[in-house]
Order: C-alpha cells, then structure tokens, then sequence
C-alpha cells in the first residue's frame, strides 16, 4: 500500500496536466484495473500519440493480466463463480506475489485475499493527492513521468535472467528507440513491446529447432 502512495501521487501530477480534475481522476483510478496503464494514457497524451495507440498499447501491457488469473483458475475449481470473479479481477502485479506465495504456503483460499486485493484500489486516493499537489506547487513533468519509466525498469529487474527475456528486452528498447529516431513516438511503446515479443518468439522457436 505504501508502493501505491508512492507511484500514486505522480500519476495525479501527469493526469492533471492533461485536464483532468479530482472526481476523473479518482473514478480512472476506481474502476480502471492497471496503474501502468494509468501513467501511460498522460504520458501518451502529452506525446501526441493517437487514441488508438494509446489503447492499443495499454491493452497490450495488460496482457499479463490475464496470465495472472489463468494460474490462479486450478485455485477458484471449488468457489462460487461471484468469489472467482472477484478474486480473479482484483489481482495485481503486487497482490499476485503476495498470493502465489501464501497458496504454496498453505492455509490460504480465494476468500482470504479479498481484503488484500481490494487494497489495491486505495492508489485511487494517492492519485487525488496527486492532483491536489500538482495544481498547487509546480513539479516538472519530466519528474512525475519517470515513475512510470521506473515502474517498467522494476518489471524488468524482477524477471528472471533468460536468453529469452534478454532477447525480449534489448529488441523491446531497440524498437522504441529506432521508432522515435525516424519520429514515430505516438507508436513507440507498442511497437516496441511486439517487436520484444516476436523477437523473444522466433529466438525460442529458433532455439528448439536446432
């Protein structure tokens, strides 16, 4: 909860440099799911980039979700399809550590995390403040945006050291680092992500096939 203090605050400073006011940017905060995702649509605003990169790249990072909740379904066989639900909706990159070490454990079922999951939700809060304190002191944007280049510098980090991960990730910087060289920066991130991605592929394809 003190990580999303931490990242919450700055997300407001770049939301209320697009326009939006407390009610938006706590309701974005409330009811959409990835915080990543929330420090991209500014950040990708203020670039330019065209609404339907903006979504696009979003969805794309949000992949991962879905990968979340996959490998906790053997967990939720037993449960009420409304408590699967819920549960498998509010997991996060956060909770879901938190969780996969508490089921290994033991002594742990889909309904004990509800409180923990939920938690998440209170970054809603951080970001107001964030909002608060950006309408009232002048913070350079180019500080509040680094929060989100350090959010996928820990992703990174906390991956395990693979060929395949290093393929991933030099072709992903390789990608968005030519695409804003010839000034594509609209595009950049998501092109840069599917461009890791097919790399990481073809290299592991490759790499079975010899």
């Amino acid at each position: 909860m003190l990580g999303y203090v931490a990242i919450g605050i700055p997300c407001g400073i770049l939301s209320a440099s697009i326009g939006m006011n407390e009610l938006q940017v706590f309701l974005l905060s409330a009811v959409f799911y990835s915080g990543a995702g929330q420090f991209m649509i500014p950040n990708m605003w203020l670039a330019g980039s065209p609404l339907a990169s903006i979504i696009a790249s979003v969805s794309l990072v949000n992949t991962r979700q879905m990968l979340y909740s996959a490998s906790f379904a053997p967990r939720c066989e037993r449960v009420k399809k409304r408590l699967a639900f819920l549960f498998a909706a509010t997991v996060t990159d956060e909770s879901y550590g938190v969780n996969t070490a508490k089921f290994e454990g033991g002594a742990w079922s889909v309904a004990a995390p509800r409180s923990l999951n939920l938690s998440r939700k209170l970054v809603a809060l951080s970001n107001v403040a964030g909002v608060l304190v950006g309408n009232a002191v002048g913070i350079p944007l180019a500080i509040a945006s680094f929060a989100m280049t350090s959010i996928f510098i820990c992703l990174l980090v906390t991956q395990k050291v693979t060929p395949a991960n290093v393929v991933a990730a030099a072709f992903a910087i390789l990608g968005v680092y030519t695409c804003k060289t010839i000034g594509l920066s609209g595009p950049a991130i998501l092109v840069g992500a599917l461009v890791g991605v097919m790399a990481a592929l073809l290299f592991t394809w490759a790499k079975e096939r010899g």
